[in-house]
């Protein structure tokens, strides 16, 4: 009996993890995403990080400036925390396909590859972060949706050791 109640509870958790969305989901939801439309010009965001538990662990507020020339991007986001602390990220962004694009930042571990459908860009990768004055690295799984020309809805999981050890929901707005 144990063993057939091991079974379901394995079975059961199969399914939830099974159930994930799909990009493809999004493939015809207009307005249709440009990474090199939207990250081009003055941008503003505020966001929050919460932990495993879902409590906000921290406020933010970016200004960010991106760039284009071609196929090759340049998104610079200054960080300002609600603790009083900055932060400077600076992306190299590269369009590889019509609806593929890698990024590389300082504390981005190898290369940050996302793909677009409709509205919707997914977007992973490994960012070193700093936790307790010790460096720490979690896997983002990011998930980018346009609701209009103008702004975004930015949700992203962040794992560890394939645990979900946190949160983080971002609005990004042009100026």
């Amino acid at each position: 009996m144990k063993r057939l109640h091991l079974f379901f509870i394995s079975l059961i958790a199969l399914a939830v993890v099974g159930c994930s969305t799909s990009l493809d989901t999004y493939k015809n939801v207009e307005p249709h995403l440009k990474l090199e439309a939207f990250f081009n010009g003055e941008l503003e965001a505020y966001g929050i990080v919460q932990d495993y538990s879902g409590e906000v662990i921290q406020r933010f507020r970016v200004d960010l400036v991106g760039s284009w020339e071609g196929n090759e991007g340049v998104l610079d986001e200054t960080f300002y925390y609600a603790d009083g602390s900055t932060q400077k990220r600076i992306w190299h962004l590269t369009k590889t396909a019509p609806d593929r694009y890698e990024g590389r930042a300082s504390d981005v571990e190898g290369v940050a590859e996302g793909k677009v459908a409709g509205n919707t860009l997914n977007w992973t990768y490994v960012l070193n972060i700093e936790l307790d004055g010790e460096p720490f690295a979690v896997k983002l799984d990011d998930w980018l949706y346009l609701v209009d020309e103008d702004n975004m809805i930015n949700r992203t999981q962040m794992y560890k050791y394939g645990f979900n050890v946190g949160e983080i929901t971002l609005y990004i707005g042009k100026k």
